[in-house]
Parts: C-alpha cells; structure tokens; sequence
C-alpha cells in the first residue's frame, strides 16, 4: 500500500481510550423526553422497544467515564430517527428528540471537553431512513419529485412498507426501510460533505462511518476527508471495515478502521481458545505489519460493539478471559475501544440481546472486574511506551499457551507475557537479547509494582499465574 507523503493520523488518537455508547441505552437522564411506550429500564432488550435513554444520561455521567480514564466517547447515530438504533436517518441536522435538544448536545461536548474527552459521532452516509424529507418526497411526487436523483430508484410504484412485490428501489441488503443514497449525484455528495463539516464546527472530533464501504466511490472518500480535515485538522475518521481497510487508508481517506480483525484474533485466542500462542503471535505481527505505522497507532481496537456478541458471552461467561484480553487490548498499538457495560460484566448475545441497558445499581456490578479496567487504562495512560512504542514478538509456548511481546521507545522499554492456561506458568529466563536493556536494568510490574533485575539479558524467575499477565517496564533509560 502506497501511502499520501505527508501521511498523519491525529496525535490524540494515539494516546487516547475510546468508550463505545449504544445512547438509547446508556442512562435516562431526562425522563420528559422519553418515547410514550418506553419500557421500564432492563427490559430485555428488542429490535423496536425503548428504554428513554438520552444525551443528558450521558451527560450525567461523565465523572464516571473520567473516573475509568476514558478520554474519548463514540456515540452511535444521534440524528432524527425512528428506531432505538437511530442508524435510518430522518434529518441530519437534527438530534432526534428522544435524545435531546441542540442545547443538550452542545452542554455534552463542552462538559466532555471540560474533562479533556473527546467526542466522535457515527455518520451513516450510504443510507437513510425512509422517512427522509427527500425519499419521502419521492414517495409523494413520483417521477416529478426534484430529488428522483437522489436515490437508485428503479420502477413504479414503490413499495417501501412491503415484502412483495418488488421496492422498486435499492436499499441496504434485506432493509428496505433504509434506502440507497445517490452518492454519484453532486447534489447528494455536497449535502453530506456539509453536514460532515456542520458537527465538527458544532464540536464533534470526528466521525465514525457506518458501512464506507459500500460508497464505492473513494473520491467521495477524499473529499470527504478533505472537507472534515479542513474544519478541524485533528479531527479523527475512522470506518467501519471488518475486513483489510488498506483501500481506504491511503493517507487520502480514512485516518483508520474500526479493528474487527483485532477483535477476531482476541476471540480466537482469549475466548474460544481456538488458537494457540504461536499462532496468535504470528497474525499479531501479521496485522501491524498490514497498515502504515500511523494507521496502526489510531486503529480503533475493539472486543465488542453494537453489532456484535459481548465479548465475556463468548467467552461463555468466564471473566478471566475477558480480564486477559482487555490486558493484551491495553498495552497494543492503537486506541483501545470499551463496548459500554463490559467493564462491569455484562452480557449479551448478537444484535439486538448486545444492546441492553447499562445497570446503574452498582450491586449488579462485577466490581472485580470494573476494577480491573481502572487499573488497565490507568496503567496505559501511566506508561507513554504502551501507547507509542513500537511492538516486537518475544517468545511464545504452543504448548504452554503462553506469549510475549515488547513495545519500545528511546527512552522505556515495557515487556508483556499473557498466561492464557489453567496452569501456573514459572519462566526460569524470558530472553530480551532483541531488545534495547542492559544487565543492571530492573523492570517494574506495572500491575504488582514488583521488580525485576536484567541478568545476562535476561528477565529471570518470572511466576504467572493462571489466565494472567505479566506487564514489567523499566524504570530507568
């Protein structure tokens, strides 16, 4: 992959520890504005029903991200919309009602900035809700709508609220309640390039972009980086690509991809146990070597989202797993993205079961565990090498399932070894001849805040007990 010359992802980025927010589930912070039928709040969760969850719920709680160390929040859609999801856009200018106000969204940005979090909004630009006032008009007027170009209308009459026969329109896949803009048609392109450039001049950092990669087009990719880049140079533009993002990350585009191929590995390995050390180390260094290093510093690097299983249900409840995966999450290249309520344990299966309602009674709580995450994020803000350095694989044990990898910089060198067995594992030497440290040097456990003496380029009598990790960095140049 070629990348442009002056090629650069936003420095924040780099440092920061994303938090994912389902909003309509996050917290009710202003009952007045929730749905007529809203359901009591942990109602199991449905593709139709709502819980009144809303911006001022975010709002209220922002001490509790800042007390976790998130330092930046992705909010999926939170435009006019009739869903609980929001993703069927009905006016991009508006922040649905059952969300807020212009003014809550505002209050949002600045109490977030406040606390020094950022803020990235979700853009689905390939699709709308069939609500939209340019559909809708279309549905109205026929072939004499001034916005027939807007969409792949096909034949009349449309049939957008049945099953048969056919819409007569292009829609994403089997959803005809959202169809396919026009991305082709210049007036469809400057609508979205402005409403692109209209949030990040209301505040927003940045973008997440729902499914890019069905705007085949990679010039309205360029304009669009463009047009965002201009209103805020720092702004962050991350698509949704499950697969190899590199036809999007050019330096010309996206300045990175929601990293599912980061999350595949951590089930394989973590969850499922379907891969063993070696192999898990092999495609680790597979995926940094896939993207340019600025590419590989912003990735967004997920275990979970709206549109997947939790991860500790994958894991079939066992929170050991889970603890093991945010560690190697924690100390990799690229943010690292918290799916809301996994840092208290809770559970879900495939959309819509991941979508439930974050429990604010803290008796419901992993507290263990939601410890765990305090002090993982707190150790990766405490170390700049776990967040900048550059990764290299140590040894790893097939048969122990046990690896090791370092990340170094000029000045710190940090080395990690991941337990993922039943058993004690006891390293008589851990070999650190590749790296950067002289005998004499002592590490630190970043989590135990023991020490360790460098003997014959080595790291000596290491204990690590089962389904743990060991995070040592030196405490001297």
């Amino acid at each position: 992959m070629t990348a442009a010359p002056s090629f650069t992802t936003p420095e924040w980025v780099k440092h920061a520890v994303f938090y994912q927010i389902f909003p309509e589930r996050f917290a009710n912070g202003d009952p007045s504005n929730d749905p007529e039928n809203a359901m009591p709040w942990g109602t199991p969760p449905t593709i139709t029903n709502f819980m009144g969850g809303d911006l001022q719920g975010i709002l209220d709680h922002l001490d509790y991200l800042h007390d976790l160390g998130i330092t930046a929040l992705y909010l999926t859609p939170i435009f006019q919309a009739t869903s609980n999801h929001k993703y069927n856009t009905f006016d991009y200018y508006q922040i649905d009602p059952h969300f807020g106000t212009h003014d809550t969204f505002k209050q949002l940005i600045d109490a977030a900035h406040e606390r020094e979090i950022k803020v990235i909004l979700d853009g689905v630009f390939n699709h709308t809700g069939r609500g939209f006032w340019a559909f809708n008009n279309i549905l109205e007027n026929g072939t004499d709508s001034p916005y027939f170009n807007w969409f792949h209308v096909n034949s009349f009459p449309l049939h957008a609220f049945d099953k048969e026969p056919a819409a007569g329109y292009q829609y994403w896949w089997e959803v005809r309640s959202l169809p396919k803009l026009n991305t082709d048609h210049p007036p469809v392109r400057q609508y979205l390039l402005d409403v692109a450039r209209h949030w990040i001049e209301q505040g927003a950092d940045g973008w997440r972009l729902d499914v890019p990669n069905e705007i085949a087009d990679h010039d309205f990719w360029r304009e669009f980086r463009h047009v965002v880049k201009v209103a805020n140079p720092e702004a962050y533009i991350v698509g949704e690509i499950w697969e190899d993002g590199s036809p999007w990350l050019d330096g010309t585009q996206f300045d990175a991809v929601m990293n599912y191929l980061f999350r595949k590995l951590a089930l394989d390995f973590f969850a499922t146990h379907t891969l063993n050390a070696a192999d898990f180390s092999r495609r680790v260094e597979q995926l940094m070597d896939v993207y340019h290093p600025q590419v590989v510093a912003a990735q967004l690097n997920l275990l979970g989202s709206h549109d997947t299983e939790r991860f500790l249900s994958q894991a079939d409840g066992q929170v050991e797993r889970l603890k093991l995966a945010v560690l190697w999450q924690m100390t990799l290249p690229g943010a690292p993205c918290v799916y809301y309520g996994d840092e208290v344990g809770m559970t879900g299966g495939k959309d819509p079961l991941c979508r439930g309602a974050f429990p604010w009674d803290e008796n419901a709580w992993n507290r263990e565990l939601h410890q765990f995450y305090k002090q993982a994020i707190a150790m990766r803000h405490r170390y700049p090498v776990l967040r900048s350095g550059e990764y290299c694989s140590l040894n790893s044990d097939a048969a122990a399932n046990v690896m090791a990898y370092a990340r170094t910089s000029e000045t710190s060198t940090a080395v990690i070894v991941l337990n993922n067995s039943a058993a004690t594992i006891k390293l008589d030497s851990l070999d650190l001849t590749t790296l950067p440290v002289r005998d004499g040097m002592q590490f630190e456990d970043a989590l135990a805040q023991t020490r360790h003496d460098v003997t014959d380029h080595t790291l000596q009598s290491l204990e690590i007990a089962p389904w743990s990790g060991l995070v040592l960095v030196t405490t001297d140049a």
